[in-house]
């Protein structure tokens, strides 16, 4: 695509399983703002459900892109927290900063809660984004771009296992072994995990978790799935982290908290589900949702991928110029990879 000096190409899909390469004006710089120089968006499963009209919070059409990192390059007035020059990750939480949720310091769960690069004005997938001061983490000079790549997604697991945890010395269960699931899995391990048990469908996920540390993986599509996890895990399960969110890992994982026990859902659910509400209530199962990220979470990635806990060459798997945007988000449904990524 031919562009002029006045404006810059993004990414939007258009309709369910349609998208295309704009080319616009750049946004304007408003107060309390930055512009940034996109360097690499990750495609996640939000991302692609919603391309497939599978996301429950995504209209379309919609600017994908919120795992974005880039450089910044321009400041709106009263910006003084980071520098020209800087290289950023996006936190894409857009909060109001005055709801209950907000004064009580849980602005992913604002009751006015926006979201950059999912049913938001813009996203990270073009060649620059406008995006709030705010929500900017600056990366390490020590993570490169591909473990930089990896902050936001990560945040979402380290969040999940602080409010289902303490993870020390727990025996834990992880449903899928896609990228979040494998993400879980370092978690699990850095928090101290005694035992950890992935199950997924794909013989290579669940070969690539041993891999990367899981005591054990069972196929989820088995007969007696429940009864090999708990078998693989010696006990049942203390936490068990749903990253499918469908209703055979609901009801696998809710079989697996017996007795006493945490099932987080961490996955994006496409639709609603059943529970047995007499099991849940007379084995005293807990179940904790678990909604993206806060700060903290953010520095705990951080402090993750700098101690080496995640490498982004376990994760990255493939990358893609941003005019083949499409061929990303395929090569991210294939099962043949865990993390691609576009790179404007």
């Amino acid at each position: 695509m031919l562009m002029s000096e006045n404006t810059i190409r993004r990414v939007v899909v258009t309709a369910v399983g349609e998208m295309s390469v704009r080319e616009e004006a750049p946004t304007p710089v408003r107060s309390g703002e930055v512009r940034v120089r996109s360097v690499t968006v990750g495609v996640c499963g939000s991302d692609t459900h919603a391309f497939h009209g599978r996301h429950p919070l995504v209209p379309i059409p919609y600017f994908p892109g919120h795992e974005a990192t880039g450089v910044v390059t321009e400041l709106g007035d009263g910006v003084d927290s980071v520098a020209v020059g800087t290289r950023v990750t996006v936190e894409p939480t857009l909060p109001c900063w005055d709801c209950k949720q907000c004064r009580s310091g849980q602005e992913n769960l604002c009751e006015n809660l926006q979201f950059f690069g999912c049913g938001y004005e813009q996203g990270g997938m073009a060649d620059e984004f406008v995006v709030r001061a705010d929500r900017l983490h600056v990366i390490p000079d020590e993570l490169d771009d591909r473990a930089a790549s990896l902050i936001e997604p990560l945040s979402t697991p380290v969040h999940a296992g602080r409010i289902a945890g303490p993870l020390q010395d727990k025996a834990i269960v992880i449903m899928g072994s896609g990228t979040i699931g494998l993400l879980m899995l370092a978690v699990a391990r850095y928090e101290g995990a005694r035992r950890v048990v992935v199950t997924d469908p794909l013989a290579s996920k669940r070969d690539l978790a041993l891999r990367l540390g899981a005591d054990a993986a069972v196929d989820s599509t088995g007969p007696d799935a429940v009864a090999e996890v708990r078998e693989a895990l010696g006990e049942s399960a203390d936490v068990v982290f749903d990253c499918v969110a469908i209703q055979p890992t609901i009801s696998a994982a809710i079989a697996l908290a017996t007795k006493g026990g945490t099932v987080a859902i961490v996955g994006v659910p496409s639709a609603d589900v059943t529970i047995p509400t007499i099991v849940v209530q007379d084995n005293q199962v807990r179940i904790q949702g678990s909604a993206t990220y806060v700060p903290q979470d953010y520095a705990k990635a951080i402090e993750m991928l700098v101690a080496g806990a995640v490498r982004g060459e376990d994760f990255v798997t493939a990358e893609f110029p941003l005019d083949r945007a499409r061929d990303a988000f395929d090569a991210s449904v294939s099962g043949q990879h865990i993390k691609v990524l576009v790179r404007p």
